[in-house]
């Protein structure tokens, strides 16, 4: 088996990790603080390719595949989780969701702005009683005037206020719980459709995090994506390669954290010598490596097996669940060996810990990811 990037993609990660560097890393704690969503940012994701990663030239995009993606929303994510998940949400989200189900009329007007970078995107499953339970959507669709009438709300949606592009679902036929619920496209500023309460979060506080509502929204049917009635199961095979890029998140998160502790290992003095010749620290860094290098290849194995066109629910579910279990483990750990200034927002870990904990939540918490792996496993006995 090959373990190793083409030296193409060595040059992607590398661009990505000195852009983060420099236009990321000076404002991280500014951003947080005062939960700034940085929108000059996204202009030079743009450039970079970064909000069209994942689809064709053609539309605007890069033409790259998970394996590249994977690899720039860890490596934007070790500098900053929040424009790593910006960037997750954008593409594999509401991007994604168009490019795998939308005509091709839907492809030219809303996928090219997306993926050249020009529009940013939403994706609205989530529900105030419908989290885990996402087919239990309780936002109504009725048929009127050639059109779709939409009322009901969304909550936890990245990018609810300043996305000009959001893929929502609702219910059309509420008889048929899962296979009653259909996509839909909306427009920024379309009449009926506008955001609400912004979350103030624990952590990944610069990614906006807010509700939106459809209030007797009349959406045409040329903005119905997919079949009527598909929406759901259409999300759910969008979700397979949502949670690799939550993966990658947690592995970024994780990684910078790691790269903290190492860092202040060897410089902080104790008993006369630096605390990283302490067996005890020594222990907590090879623990700290070894799972991320673990999770880092449950990655990249989804990420392969995406790009290969295989199915890759357990894959996915897998990378994520444990990813998203030990970012949280090492930014702990992290905070640890800082001692009490990683208690502190003078050291990053702090911040790094606050970020880690969406991982284990957004896109399915992981007891829901247990379920779907449990379930996969199952089907082939």
């Amino acid at each position: 088996m090959h373990f190793e990037l083409t030296e193409e993609q060595v040059q992607m990660k590398m661009s990505v990790r000195e852009f983060a560097e420099a236009e990321i890393a000076p404002h991280v704690m500014e951003w947080d603080e005062a939960q700034h969503f940085p929108v000059e940012l996204l202009p030079k994701l743009g450039e970079l390719g970064l909000l069209g990663i994942l689809f064709p030239e053609e539309y605007g995009g890069a033409g790259l595949g998970y394996v590249e993606y994977a690899t720039a929303i860890e490596e934007l994510s070790r500098v900053d989780g929040s424009v790593g998940i910006s960037v997750a949400a954008h593409n594999s989200l509401c991007s994604n969701h168009i490019y795998q189900f939308g005509t091709e009329a839907q492809k030219q007007k809303y996928l090219t702005p997306l993926a050249q970078g020009k529009h940013l995107g939403a994706w609205g499953l989530t529900e105030p009683g419908a989290g885990s339970d996402a087919s239990g959507t309780r936002t109504s669709a009725a048929k009127q005037n050639g059109g779709w009438l939409i009322n009901g709300s969304k909550n936890f949606i990245t990018h609810a206020i300043h996305a000009d592009t959001c893929v929502a679902f609702a219910s059309s036929d509420r008889s048929k719980r899962s296979k009653g619920i259909t996509a839909f496209i909306f427009e920024k500023g379309m009449k009926g459709f506008a955001p609400a309460k912004k979350e103030n979060k624990l952590g990944l506080r610069a990614s906006e995090t807010a509700s939106v509502i459809f209030e007797d929204c009349l959406v045409p049917d040329e903005n119905r994506l997919g079949d009527e009635g598909l929406g759901f199961v259409n999300a759910m095979e969008i979700l397979d390669g949502g949670r690799i890029s939550i993966a990658a998140l947690a592995v970024g998160i994780a990684q910078g954290a790691y790269e903290s502790a190492v860092r202040y290992s060897t410089e902080r003095q104790q008993f006369g010598k630096p605390i990283s010749e302490f067996e005890a620290i020594q222990f907590k860094l090879a623990d700290m490596a070894t799972q991320i290098d673990a999770a880092r290849l449950l990655m990249y194995r989804a990420a392969w097996m995406k790009d290969q066109g295989k199915k890759t629910t357990k894959e996915s579910s897998m990378a994520k669940l444990f990813a998203g279990e030990i970012s949280v483990r090492v930014c702990e750990e992290a905070i640890q060996i800082h001692g009490g200034y990683g208690y502190t927002k003078d050291y990053p870990p702090e911040k790094y810990w606050r970020d880690s904990k969406l991982c284990t939540i957004g896109e399915g918490t992981s007891e829901i990811q247990r379920i779907i792996i449990a379930r996969e496993i199952l089907k082939q006995v």
